[in-house]
């Protein structure tokens, strides 16, 4: 009865502080408070939910045999879009809050909402590929469509690119309501233009992706490095390497970083096993920054699928503007088990306040430049938001047609800039800053990821993206009265 007592009591307690202070200032300037006692719980339950949500799913709907017939569902709600007039654009039926992106579309609420109940693994050739249905490979944030239509990344595109590019095949329901199969050599121009549309050529239904056999641990090396030149020589230097299965850097000041390189492998030194996505261990990027306190080298052998996840609980270094005390020992080993908070709860709790708030004070945002600009880049990072941590993985960009592109005739290494965190920078203003950075990433025919804010003008986009062959195809296809252009989903004034 005591601890029921003391519980009730605490409650109270809290009740009234958040009364005397108000729900916005907690959600602002206490959000741990609002984290930590919902939030949190919230998650767990959020998760549970999905977990079997997704296990009834694919015990009850899950059948590959049916496709043709979901695909046939889509095209007729597609046709009786027409019949009615096509009276407003379409797009998918998913909930804005569960992307990827830190906002919300507000499409979503305008636009005809085409359902897509899609899940299924259709097909399976372990030498070869694999072919999906659009929410396979999914969590409850990225589906294996978003990856597509937007974009994806690891640290082994240095070997095999984006996401986009190890898809052989793709499916699409067009604006018409016809059903279109596209490779490299069959529909080609439409095979190279989906990739970063975002929905705006068609609704993706099927993608065939090639695979390569996994093994059980990734052998990873951590090596620190100091001062700038030797950072960008030796981060280039290892992505140049076919031998690295696994290249990724982080930099914690513009001096200071640390380069990894990983090899898949199916055996393991039993004293460096290191099991880093373990709910008690510490967050991964803590993890690496000790081998920089200490200035030693390392090599750890990780589980192949914690080191997909190295950077989940952490989401990234996020979590530490959210919980400052998050990667206590105490706290993980009690509440460890809970975390990360679900992306999509934090924006559904977020009042207009608290996003202008972050809008202002806080930068999600991946940048895409070529390898050769990468020391000039950083300075620029440096100089314009100053955001440390910064994350480092290398991709190769074919040469080939689409929205995407390097700039000459040939393959060309690019590196993905992450930056997660609170500006440092005397007198930060977000539209200005950011207008400056995204200036200097189109001076070196470099690209921004679409999920995070863009401060572009329309002219500004298309002078990044190349829209020739995508504004062909819209024409072409018909679906400049059926689907927003790309630019208009995720330009700032389409997102709250």
């Amino acid at each position: 009865m005591e601890p029921a007592v003391s519980l009730a009591v605490c409650a109270l307690l809290f009740l009234l502080w958040v009364r005397v202070k108000g729900l916005e200032f907690v959600l602002i300037h206490q959000r741990w408070v609002f984290v930590c006692l919902f939030l949190l719980p919230l998650s767990l339950i959020f998760d549970i939910y999905y977990s079997v949500r997704a296990w009834v799913v694919f015990k009850l709907s899950s059948a590959p045999r049916l496709h043709e017939q979901r695909v046939r569902d889509i095209q007729k709600q597609v046709r009786e879009w027409k019949e009615q007039g096509s009276k407003t654009f379409m797009c998918t039926g998913r909930p804005g809050w569960l992307t990827v992106s830190l906002r919300v579309g507000k499409y979503k609420k305008t636009h005809k909402n085409i359902m897509i109940n899609l899940m299924d693994i259709l097909e399976v050739d372990t030498k070869k590929q694999v072919r999906i249905s659009l929410f396979s490979l999914a969590n409850a944030c990225v589906s294996a469509g978003g990856l597509i239509m937007g974009t994806g990344i690891e640290s082994s595109s240095h070997k095999y690119g984006l996401f986009q590019h190890i898809c052989t095949a793709y499916e699409l329901v067009l604006a018409d309501g016809s059903f279109v199969r596209c490779t490299p050599s069959e529909n080609s121009d439409l095979f190279y233009a989906v990739p970063w549309s975002c929905g705006t050529l068609g609704f993706l239904v099927a993608a065939e992706i090639r695979i390569i056999p996994a093994k059980k641990y990734v052998k990873l090396r951590f090596e620190p490095v100091r001062g700038l030149e030797a950072i960008c020589e030796k981060f280039t230097r290892e992505s140049q390497q076919p031998e690295n299965h696994f290249v990724e850097g982080l930099l914690y000041s513009l001096d200071e970083a640390v380069i990894m390189t990983g090899v898949m492998t199916d055996e393991a030194e039993p004293s460096k096993l290191n099991s880093i996505g373990n709910y008690y261990k510490p967050w991964f990027f803590k993890h690496v920054e000790n081998y920089l306190k200490t200035n030693r080298e390392g090599l750890e052998y990780i589980p192949l699928r914690h080191y997909y996840h190295r950077h989940t609980r952490s989401i990234f270094w996020e979590l530490q503007d959210i919980i400052p005390f998050g990667n206590n020992p105490i706290f993980r080993y009690l509440f460890g088990w809970m975390v990360p908070p679900k992306i999509s709860l934090l924006k559904l709790t977020q009042g207009e306040t608290l996003r202008k708030l972050y809008e202002q004070h806080h930068v999600v945002q991946d940048m895409l430049v070529p390898m050769k600009c990468l020391r000039q880049a950083l300075l620029t990072f440096h100089n314009d938001i100053h955001v440390y941590p910064i994350w480092l993985c290398p991709f190769i960009l074919p040469s080939q047609p689409g929205l995407v592109h390097p700039k000459g005739d040939e393959a060309e290494l690019y590196v993905d800039i992450g930056a997660y965190g609170e500006p440092r920078v005397k007198h930060f203003e977000a539209r200005s800053c950011m207008r400056q950075l995204e200036k200097f990433v189109r001076s070196v025919h470099g690209f921004q990821m679409l999920y995070a804010d863009c401060y572009m003008n329309r002219e500004e986009f298309w002078e990044m993206f190349d829209g020739s062959l995508y504004h062909k195809l819209r024409k072409q296809l018909g679906c400049q009265d059926a689907f927003p252009e790309v630019y208009d989903k995720i330009c700032k004034a389409a997102r709250h």
